[in-house]
């Protein structure tokens, strides 16, 4: 798999619809071409201390940042057209349609692609657990800022030019 788009959401509670950043790696020819990360104001707005204590972000952080509606006007365009990789990528699906429902954005007919699923089937037992982190060294990536959206977009990104 040479062209996708890894994505990453983190949210600031158990609500799907919580996302509060996003980070999107482009790949095209399987290369890194595009690079995206925002900040999003969650709704609701509000997180909770797991979420916070996960990521690092707080309400302070996102008060003032855009919508998803507005953060995805950017998005949109970089991935139209290309699969969407995501390391668990039912949560982060998941988080993506939630977020168009709530916003009653039309559904664009994302294909989703799991990193996570992959690394289950390529590494198997060989790996003490499927994490982002561990199966980023696995691949020869080093993971510096796991939970930061675009760091983990990006490793998302490299895995699936490994494994994928």
């Amino acid at each position: 798999m040479t062209d996708f788009a890894a994505i990453d959401f983190e949210t600031a509670n158990s609500q799907r619809t919580s996302v509060c950043s996003v980070g999107v790696v482009v790949v095209r020819g399987g290369e890194i071409v595009d690079t995206f990360y925002s900040l999003i104001r969650p709704r609701p707005n509000y997180y909770s201390r797991f979420t916070t204590a996960v990521h690092g972000l707080a309400y302070h952080d996102t008060v003032d940042a855009p919508d998803f509606a507005e953060v995805w006007r950017e998005v949109a365009p970089r991935i139209e057209g290309l699969p969407l990789v995501a390391h668990n990528a039912p949560f982060d699906a998941g988080c993506l349609r939630a977020a168009f429902d709530l916003y009653g954005l039309p559904w664009p007919g994302y294909e989703f692609r799991c990193t996570c699923s992959a690394s289950r089937r390529v590494f198997g037992r060989r790996l003490p657990n499927h994490q982002l982190h561990t199966v980023s060294a696995a691949c020869g990536f080093d993971l510096h800022a796991h939970h930061n959206a675009l760091a983990d977009a990006e490793a998302c990104a490299r895995i699936a030019l490994k494994i994928l």
